[in-house]
Formats: C-alpha cells, sequence, structure tokens
C-alpha cells in the first residue's frame, strides 16, 4: 500500500480519495449498470436483466486488497471485477448473469472509470484554483499601492508594487483554470468501443447505446472511441504540468521574500505549521515547500503521459496502463500545491515596512534609470547613461544617496531642478502601467467569478 504520510505531505486530504480504490470500483460499477440500461432501453438486453445488473451493482463490496491481487494477474481490473459482479447477479436473477457487460471490453470499462475520476479530480481542482484567486485577488486590490522593490536577475531593479506581483500571479492561476476547462471539455468523454473499437458486438445500435450510456454518466461522447488516440488525455496533462509550473513559480517567488535576510512577507504559522526538530526559531513556509515540490516533479509525470500517447493498432501494450496511476499522481501533486498556496494566500503577513526598509536602503540606485531618462533629452541617452553611471558608483562606494549626489552636481543642476530632482526620488510617482495592469488583472477574474 503507498505510504499515506507521503502521499499526505505532497498532496491535499481529499484529491487521494478521489484515485482510492473504493473510487475507482464504484465508479466501475456505475460504468456496467449504465451500460445494461442503455442496452436494454435499445432492447439488446431484457430490462429484467438490466435491472438486476444495476441491482448488483449497487450492492457488490469488492475486497479491494483481493481484487488487486485478482486484476494484477488478469492484466486489468474489468476481468475480476466483472466475474464478481456475474456471480451477484447470478445470486439474483440466474439468467441475466449473462448479460453482465454485453458488448464492452477491459479498456472501456477501465478508461470510463478513469474518466470520472478525473472529472471528480477537475471539479476539485477548479473549487481550490477558484480560493487561490479570490486570495490574489484581495491582496491585489489591498497592496496596489504598496511599493517594493523588483528584482532581475536576483538582483535589485526598480520600484514595483506588490498589487502588481500579485496580479501577475493572479493571471496566471486564471489562465491555468481556463487551460483545465478548456482540456476537461475534450478529456471528459465516454470511452465505448467494443473489443476492437468497432461495436460490432451491438450490429446497428451501437451509437444510440453508446449516447444513451454517455448521458446516463453525465459524460460527452467523442465522435468515435478514442481507446488508442490518447490526445486529450496527455492535453489534460500538459494542462495539470503548465498549471503546477505556474504555481511553482509563485511559490519560489514567495519563498525567496519570505528568507529573513528580505522578510517582506511570511506565510500563517500555527503551533505545529513550519518549525524545525533543532531550531525553535524557525518558520519554515510549508506551503511554497509543497507547491516546488509538485513543480518538479510534475514535469515526468506529463512527460510519462506524453510517451504513452504512442499505442499499437487497437489496443495498447504498455502505454495505456501507463497512464493511470500517472495522472492520479499528476492531479494529486497539482491540487496539494493549489491548496497550499490557498492556505498560504488566505493568511499571508506582508511587510509594507520591509518592503520600504529593502527598497530605501539601496541610496536610490534603484531610480537611477529614471535620472537618466531625465537628463536624455539633451544630453543624449548614451552620455546620460555613462553619467549617471559614474554617479551610482559613487553612491557606492561612500554609500551615500544618489539623490544627494545629484542635487550637488552642477551639471545636472544647471539641467534638472531640485524639486525635478526630488520627484525624481519618489518611488511611488515611479510605478508606470501598474495600476492598469492590476485593473486587468481584476477584470480578468471578476469575468469568470461573474
Amino acid at each position: 500500500m503507498p505510504s499515506l504520510i507521503q502521499a499526505r505531505m505532497s498532496s491535499s486530504a481529499e484529491m487521494p480519495a478521489i484515485f482510492s480504490d473504493e473510487a475507482l470500483i464504484t465508479h466501475a460499477l456505475a460504468f456496467e449498470a449504465s451500460l445494461a440500461q442503455a442496452e436494454a432501453e435499445c432492447g439488446i438486453i431484457p430490462d429484467r436483466a438490466a435491472k438486476s445488473i444495476g441491482q448488483a451493482a449497487q450492492t457488490l463490496r469488492p475486497n479491494p486488497s483481493e481484487l488487486a491481487e485478482a486484476a494484477a494477474h488478469a492484466g486489468t481490473l474489468a476481468i475480476p471485477l466483472v466475474r464478481q459482479l456475474g456471480e451477484a447477479v447470478a445470486r439474483i436473477e440466474k439468467d441475466a448473469a449473462g448479460h453482465v457487460h454485453f458488448g464492452a471490453t477491459s479498456q472501456d470499462l477501465a478508461d470510463t472509470a478513469l474518466v470520472l475520476q478525473l472529472r471528480d479530480g477537475c471539479a476539485l481542482l477548479q473549487r481550490d484554483l477558484a480560493r487561490l484567486a479570490a486570495a490574489l485577488a484581495a491582496l491585489s486590490e489591498r497592496h496596489r499601492a504598496t511599493v517594493m522593490l523588483a528584482r532581475t536577475l536576483m538582483q535589485p531593479a526598480l520600484p514595483t508594487s506588490f498589487g502588481v506581483k500579485t496580479a501577475s500571479w493572479l493571471i496566471g492561476v486564471e489562465d491555468g483554470l481556463s487551460r483545465l476547462l478548456r482540456e476537461s471539455e475534450d478529456a471528459l468523454c465516454l470511452q465505448f468501443g467494443g473489443a476492437a473499437g468497432t461495436l460490432s458486438a451491438l450490429g446497428d445500435k451501437g451509437v444510440d447505446v453508446a449516447q444513451r450510456l454517455a448521458a446516463r454518466l453525465g459524460l460527452s461522447l467523442a465522435p468515435m472511441p478514442w481507446h488508442t488516440r490518447r490526445d486529450a488525455i496527455a492535453g489534460l496533462a500538459c494542462a495539470l504540468g503548465i498549471l503546477a509550473g505556474t504555481l511553482g513559480k509563485i511559490a519560489r517567488d514567495l519563498s525567496l521574500l519570505t528568507q529573513a535576510e528580505i522578510g517582506e512577507v511570511a506565510e500563517p504559522s500555527g503551533q505545529g505549521r513550519g518549525g524545525s526538530s533543532t531550531m525553535p526559531h524557525k518558520r519554515n513556509p510549508i506551503g511554497s515547500m509543497v507547491a516546488l515540490a509538485a513543480a518538479t516533479r510534475t514535469p515526468g509525470l506529463v512527460a510519462t503521459l506524453l510517451s504513452a500517447m504512442v499505442q499499437e493498432q487497437e489496443r495498447a501494450l504498455g502505454g495505456w496502463q501507463a497512464e493511470a496511476p500517472t495522472l492520479a499522481a499528476l492531479f494529486e501533486a497539482t491540487h496539494g500545491a493549489t491548496v497550499a498556496l490557498a492556505e498560504a494566500m488566505d493568511s499571508l503577513t506582508v511587510d509594507e515596512a520591509a518592503m520600504r526598509h529593502n527598497l530605501e536602503r539601496l541610496n536610490g540606485l534603484v531610480l537611477a534609470e529614471r535620472l537618466m531618462l531625465a537628463l536624455a533629452p539633451k544630453r543624449g541617452r548614451n552620455e546620460a547613461h555613462h553619467a549617471v553611471e559614474a554617479l551610482s558608483r559613487r553612491a557606492l562606494a561612500e554609500q551615500r544617496h544618489l539623490r544627494d549626489l545629484a542635487l550637488s552636481d552642477e551639471s545636472i543642476a544647471a539641467e534638472l531642478s531640485p524639486e525635478v530632482v526630488r520627484r525624481i526620488f519618489d518611488a511611488s510617482t515611479y510605478l508606470g502601467a501598474s495600476n492598469a495592469f492590476i485593473d486587468n488583472a481584476l477584470a480578468a477574474h471578476r469575468r469568470r467569478v461573474g
């Protein structure tokens, strides 16, 4: 049995249950009961047989451990499960047992049960991505004027606002949610093709049965069986992989900002959360840790599903069988990252004073670009760049504010008044289109919510 400790540390409490043995068996039996009902409606099997199959499917409680051993021996869940279902049906009505799984094949059961699990997994992800997006939207609005240091190539760059940063995170989550919805529409389809993808056992009623079966299960119906055409499954996997990468980017930024040397934000803490077994002072960013672990794992999982697309003829050997456990791991990791970051953002501590301190302790150097641009119209860009670069080196060497050096420089004073120079070094007035970008992100969020 997989380690519950490891699974819970890397995922949520809910997602593993969606891919549990119990859930898989429930969905597989739902497929069999719905198939019987659809076939009875089309006159392929007797109504009494369909009712008996439905009754047996509702009451059958296979032992997951025993079923797992039998499935491993048979190479598919369908063989031992259909056998047990047939025996249960025979106890209700002997003649009905021969109508169990009629016209279907093992992959129909396995793929459709998997799709039903994926549907539940997508719904859970959508719920918690919406929660994360709401938290980021609130942070973006609240901190649109919270000035902080932007960093490029891990070094100080220009002033920005924390609201711009969280708005960028928000757009990533909204895009990830949209991509998940688009790909899930294609992937959440009934698989029903029979032995070789032609539904030959059902004669001219195959399409009618498929339509009724899909409707009963609440699934869409592809133009034809997709048993060896796995592009939709791969597309959903890619959407999850991209989403995990998006969440990883957020977590990377967050973890860097939580470092004590920077200290601009902090994840929520509490009894037993984020501590150390040896260092009492530690406040570790656990949400970021979970999301970064997921971002590390998911590219390999997505690669496995892309590799599994190359399937032989009308039934794959190995490729198809590699998908279900890989998809389960992918959903579990991505949802774990989503929940971890949602919890972090819901109660994130934002230290505005630390943001201002980190900006101001650089003695105005992050506004050197603005000074250069103010001098450029008269001096030309290159000469202005060289002049401000030299002044910046002095500021570093002498530990003086670049503004003060600019005010005392006669050549600059001849071109820029003291009032203009002081305004140049007001970081809150050098945020460009920040408010417009935040508004755009919030508008995109409201469109989805509304």
